[in-house]
């Protein structure tokens, strides 16, 4: 079996890289190769699917909605399959074959001529997406030294972020042509970056240790690693997964929750949708490398984490205070709202990944990825129907009900994290004591 493992700490980089190191690692030039040929053709898909689906293809919101929102609970079963198959091959591989089946569902999408069809592509697409997430992350650990690894993905996210919005600026072009064959073209072009990004994910190596430490990892995998049953054990990583998925609902509160509270609630301008997104890219991508400076360590994590989290509380707050406001008030108040969310996403996003790479046994980061994601998964699939039923509605009320909930996940988390890395630490330990493989050895 091969089983991918990381790099040996002899070799480890500097604790804190700068930037100009990470541009120059071939790993992270591979990485961010690959993050922005895919990146592009994601922007390009999110613009311009909404209009093929309901406008070409002739299915309206009311049909379309639903099947989003099942191949929602789809992707939300994706992520630990996915997991389990990186940690019993290798990450690469599974995150090759996402990428052919990604490719050809979004493919599919121009020539889906029944709903069954679209549902199916839509599921399959969806999955794949949120394995493909999964699979990253293995690769991640896998690949990056975890001296590097949290500003390296900072980097990452920056360029994905770029990559998005060139994607959507591309799509915008499209959008002016409004004809069939021009969006069946951009479809074709976004199913071939799935394909394109192939060609960099093959030129990043994943570092492995000597051939007797690589196969004592493996007896240990197979004795105790990847099954779910030994993960549903562990309660504080899972309870740090809980409290990560519910401040992760700070995207579906910037794409879904702040376009309907201006449009439906406040009299800003709706042209301050566009803005309130691009605002959020532009400073994603001016701040993700530097919130995550110094974030070494569950415990800079975990504050870093409880930041973000009480940031994007007040967030809620000041969106809420929009409402009743004229027109010029209402647009800077949500402007603000959407400066703070930002810079709690930013703080919460670099605590996250350390925390997510940091809590998880070396032999299984596949699996622990897989259930890290499946809480996102779920916090992205139940957070339209959370803000559009309990918050909007309620108005002031609500939206302080939404900031009591992230503020009550960013301030449980250190003491959860606190817990979880006391187990890892214990397990690590007892793990050099032992022989490797052996049955005494088992987590």
């Amino acid at each position: 079996m091969n089983t991918p493992t990381t790099a040996p700490p002899t070799a480890a980089p500097p604790a804190v890289a700068p930037t100009a190191r990470l541009i120059g690692d071939p790993t992270v030039r591979g990485l961010a190769a690959l993050l922005s040929v895919n990146a592009v053709g994601n922007g390009l898909f999110l613009t311009i699917s909404t209009l093929w689906f309901t406008q070409a293809l002739g299915y309206s919101a009311s049909r379309v909605g639903p099947a989003l929102t099942v191949a929602g609970l789809c992707g939300i079963l994706a992520s630990l399959p996915a997991g389990r198959a990186c940690d019993r091959w290798n990450a690469k591989s599974v995150l090759t074959v996402l990428h052919l089946l990604q490719g050809a569902a979004i493919a599919l999408y121009a020539v889906a001529g029944s709903f069954p069809v679209f549902l199916a592509l839509a599921c399959l697409a969806t999955a794949g997406s949120r394995a493909n997430a999964t699979a990253r992350g293995t690769l991640y650990a896998h690949a990056l030294h975890p001296g590097l690894r949290t500003r390296a993905l900072a980097l990452l996210r920056a360029v994905n972020n770029v990559g998005i919005g060139a994607g959507a600026a591309l799509g915008s072009v499209v959008l002016t042509f409004d004809s069939d064959a021009a969006y069946r073209g951009a479809i074709c072009v976004s199913a071939a970056a799935f394909l394109l990004a192939l060609i960099p994910l093959r030129r990043i190596s994943t570092p492995a240790r000597p051939p007797a430490a690589q196969a004592g990892a493996a007896r240990a995998a197979a004795l105790s690693g990847p099954r779910a049953s030994h993960l549903l054990r562990d309660l504080p990583y899972l309870a740090v997964t809980a409290l990560n998925a519910v401040v992760n609902t700070l995207y579906v509160v910037l794409e879904v929750g702040l376009p309907l509270w201006l449009l439906t609630y406040t009299n800003a301008p709706h042209l301050m949708v566009g803005w309130l997104l691009v605002t959020n890219t532009a400073l994603v991508v001016a701040l993700q490398v530097r919130a995550a400076r110094g974030i070494t360590g569950p415990a800079r994590a975990a504050r870093a984490f409880r930041r973000g989290g009480l940031l994007v509380a007040a967030a809620c707050l000041a969106a809420a205070c929009a409402a009743h406001r004229s027109a010029a008030i209402a647009a800077a108040v949500l402007l603000a709202a959407v400066v703070l969310l930002t810079l709690g996403e930013v703080a919460s996003q670099a605590g996250s990944w350390t925390l997510s790479y940091d809590l998880a046994p070396d032999h299984a980061h596949g699996t622990y990825q897989g259930i890290y994601q499946t809480g996102i998964s779920v916090s992205q699939a139940l957070g339209p129907a959370l803000l559009t039923t309990f918050v909007l509605p309620h108005g002031t009320a609500g939206w302080a009900a939404l900031a009591a909930l992230f503020a009550g996940a960013a301030l449980a988390l250190p003491a959860a994290a606190r817990r979880a890395a006391r187990g890892t630490e214990r397990r690590r330990t007892n793990s050099r004591r032992r022989p490797e493989g052996s049955a005494a050895a088992r987590y």
